[in-house]
């Protein structure tokens, strides 16, 4: 009788995982614009759109929640033949984001989604709070590099992670 007891709360126990991922996962919502020649995957409804590609700029942007909490910025790239998302990285590193106040580098590292390319860590300051910033450059082609830039509250950036993580893997061409 107790076996049959511990198997049976062994199921409820993956029914309840399984009903839980599969609630998680219907809360996605995909992002997709007639201006621009990707798509990906919002993790949460607190995601939300803020900046709307037009046929003048590409570049889209959303919040979460407040973009204090989170913001993400997505441009493209056009870069010579060969320069690699790590060359790309280094030279925003060294010739924009040095010069943000409190700006301390970070790790980077590599990542893997439907595009190949690295994750870069930063900490600087505004408006004398700490601040986080997490950006993926990833490649398309030899010739293309699709830059998402996460900012936020060092600690909201952080509670959010896996969902920035799932943002950047579920980002595809058309």
């Amino acid at each position: 009788m107790r076996k049959l007891s511990i198997a049976l709360s062994g199921c409820a126990l993956l029914l309840l995982v399984l009903s839980s991922f599969s609630a998680a996962r219907a809360q996605t919502e995909t992002f997709t614009d007639a201006n621009v020649d990707y798509t990906l995957e919002l993790p949460s409804q607190m995601w939300r759109v803020s900046e709307r590609p037009d046929a003048d700029r590409a570049l889209a942007g959303f919040v979460y929640g407040d973009r204090m909490d989170g913001y993400l910025q997505i441009r493209k790239e056009v870069v010579d033949a060969g320069v690699a998302p790590h060359d790309l990285s280094q030279r925003e590193s060294e010739q924009k984001l040095r010069f943000l106040p409190g700006f301390v580098e970070g790790k980077e590292e590599q990542f893997a989604g439907r595009m190949p390319g690295v994750a870069f860590n930063y900490e600087y300051s505004s408006a004398g709070k700490p601040m986080a910033g997490r950006i993926y450059y990833l490649q398309a082609d030899n010739r293309t590099i699709y830059v998402l830039r996460f900012t936020g509250l060092r600690d909201k950036l952080i509670r959010i992670r896996n969902q920035t993580d799932l943002i950047a893997r579920s980002f595809r061409l058309k």
